[in-house]
């Protein structure tokens, strides 16, 4: 229950990680002189991995925010953080190792990140990553601490942290609205095709579970059981891909082309975002798509049992 956070504007705006305030109810932000406030949730972005907090409190001195994309491999980069929940106020300092990472969270979601052996521990999750002139150029957010192939294998300063470019405008739309604005949202449950699926000659891509009654996706002509295979010239071979070209390349109101699998035609769709929010996903709850008998026989439902995205 303990992690850091950033402060954004002297009137009490603070950023941190999603998954630090994830299913909490009450939340109290620390300060070095010892002072604490009741803080509440303005809004986070999951897929992204941010929140905003709100206290009351005016007169705060706020961070200086950097330019993460001028940062360089090689050079000086450092965090402040509370470790372990434990060790506040942490200083450490590193180098910045690699640039662009795309990281699979433990949920599959794919993060663009800055790589960094500075040390970064349970705890430094939604600190600033600061940059040799003091600028916050990252959200510090995971650390790699053994190796997926391997039980007994651990490793040492492999740390992320989210470039302050990337979500900037997401954290001045959630100061704003409450959410992240201009999010794409088809209404559809999708899930990826299993590699035993394609060892039958099931084709790769994102397997459409259900469509939402009235949702873009069903007026685009989409079906439970088809199998997006691309979307404009974006190959498409699994959920998490659908759920990262969605992200960085399209906006609510954009339009694109669904290259659809239904049994074994082909079908080119067009389909037109709406925005992902409070109103559309309560509206657009995806229920299974109802199929005549005939139709049922014709095309089974293959009902693949592996938990699926919700876009």
């Amino acid at each position: 229950g303990a992690g850091s956070g950033v402060i954004l504007t002297t009137d009490g705006y603070i950023v941190t990680n999603y998954h630090v305030i994830d299913g909490v109810t009450d939340i109290t932000v620390f300060f070095s002189d010892g002072k604490s406030y009741d803080a509440t949730l303005v809004g986070g972005e999951e897929e992204n991995d941010i929140a905003v907090l709100k206290i009351e409190q005016g007169g705060l001195r706020p961070v200086v925010l950097g330019d993460s994309d001028a940062i360089n491999v090689g050079e000086n980069v450092y965090a402040i953080g509370n470790p372990l929940g434990e060790l506040t106020f942490t200083f450490t300092g590193g180098y910045v190792s690699s640039k662009d990472r795309a990281v699979t969270m433990s949920d599959g979601t794919v993060i663009n990140m800055i790589q960094t052996d500075t040390a970064i521990n349970s705890g430094n999750s939604g600190g600033p990553l600061f940059d040799k002139y003091g600028q916050v150029v990252g959200i510090v957010s995971a650390k790699l601490s053994s190796s997926g192939s391997s039980s007994e294998a651990s490793v040492e300063g492999l740390g992320f942290a989210i470039p302050i470019n990337d979500v900037k405008d997401m954290v001045t739309s959630i100061m704003e609205n409450g959410y992240v604005t201009g999010k794409p949202y088809m209404g559809v449950q999708v899930t990826s095709v299993p590699d035993y699926a394609q060892h039958y000659g099931v084709s790769a891509g994102a397997y459409v579970e259900s469509v939402a009654e009235g949702s873009c996706a069903q007026k685009a002509g989409l079906k439970a059981d088809d199998i997006i295979i691309a979307i404009d010239d974006t190959a498409i071979d699994s959920s998490t891909a659908l759920t990262a070209a969605l992200s960085s390349s399209y906006k609510a109101g954009d339009t694109a082309k669904l290259t659809v699998l239904r049994g074994s035609e082909k079908l080119e769709l067009t389909i037109t975002f709406d925005e992902k929010n409070e109103q559309t996903e309560a509206a657009n709850q995806p229920q299974p798509q109802q199929e005549s008998n005939q139709q049922a026989q014709q095309q089974p439902s293959r009902g693949w049992p592996f938990g699926g995205f919700l876009w």
